[in-house]
């Protein structure tokens, strides 16, 4: 390792972020730089100007991906090389306005009743359930469970922040059913393969993510849904069955009401509730 990653991954650390977008900005800062054939502190402003302009007018990457270049180049070069270049005033990216997937209750019950290994259905079950990111659900703890109060405690979510969320009885029963097959002293889902390099690992998200697929090709569900797809329902259904919006952003970990109110745009009983109240109107008009 260069002392210039190794000073930019202290950087990192010193500002808190997690490991996974520490591992993001270094892979952005490493794609400059192969880019440019050079190391990246010789790399002038007019040349990160240039690279700029690919990634957006010849890769045409897509927003997300755009936007951790943006965010890890301006930290590596205004954080470790300490220069504050005009060009990351200038460069914005494109923010994406796309609606999610979102799955009916028929489709999920469709999809989970496809997973065939007892320790993928049970781990996607709770994310449907608990409205989980993928690897909230992989790698929840058996001191995260609080069963006399029926609640799941989730360390260090998106941003750092712990919450807590409602746990139905029927998912801590699988959860119970499960552990007991395995007794694993940390984790509630752990890696099945239990060489010495992953015996106190939780179960590859990769594997998840593929067991997902397959149900969901199984299923005959045709709609382009990732295992995301079951965060983002459980919280369209909560929506539709009249739980408020603020209570529904607690639980997801939203910062900001925003975020969570983009479910509205999704729920079927709002939609239907237009329909009718517009019905009425244009019935007035030709009575």
């Amino acid at each position: 390792m260069t002392a210039l990653r190794q000073r930019m991954l202290e950087d990192l650390r010193l500002r808190g972020l997690a490991p996974r977008t520490q591992e993001a900005y270094v892979g952005a800062v490493r794609q400059l730089a192969a880019h440019c054939h050079k190391p990246p502190d010789q790399i002038s402003e007019e040349e990160l100007r240039q690279y700029f302009l690919f990634l957006q007018e010849v890769k045409r990457v897509a927003p997300s991906t755009f936007t951790i270049a943006l965010t890890g180049l301006k930290f590596f070069f205004e954080h470790t090389l300490h220069r504050h270049w005009p060009t990351f005033d200038l460069v914005r990216p494109v923010r994406e306005k796309k609606l999610p997937v979102v799955l009916s209750i028929q489709e999920v019950q469709q999809i989970l009743r496809c997973l065939r290994q007892p320790r993928y259905r049970i781990c996607l079950s709770t994310i449907y359930a608990c409205g989980l990111r993928l690897q909230e659900g992989v790698h929840l703890q058996v001191g995260d469970i609080d069963a006399e109060r029926q609640l799941i405690h989730i360390r260090h979510g998106k941003g750092n922040k712990d919450r807590y969320v409602p746990l139905p009885p029927h998912i801590l029963e699988m959860l119970r059913s499960y552990w007991r097959t395995h007794h694993h002293p940390v984790w509630l889902f752990p890696s099945p393969h239990q060489t010495e390099s992953r015996r106190e690992a939780p179960m590859d998200v990769s594997g998840v993510q593929r067991a997902f697929h397959a149900a969901l090709l199984e299923s005959g569900v045709t709609k382009p849904a990732t295992v995301h797809t079951l965060r983002h329902s459980w919280a369209t259904h909560l929506l539709e069955a009249g739980i408020n919006l603020r209570i529904i952003q607690g639980y997801l970990g939203h910062a900001s009401p925003a975020t969570t109110a983009l479910y509205t745009h999704l729920t079927g009983h709002a939609q239907d509730q237009v329909v009718k109240t517009i019905s009425q109107v244009l019935e007035a008009l030709w009575d």
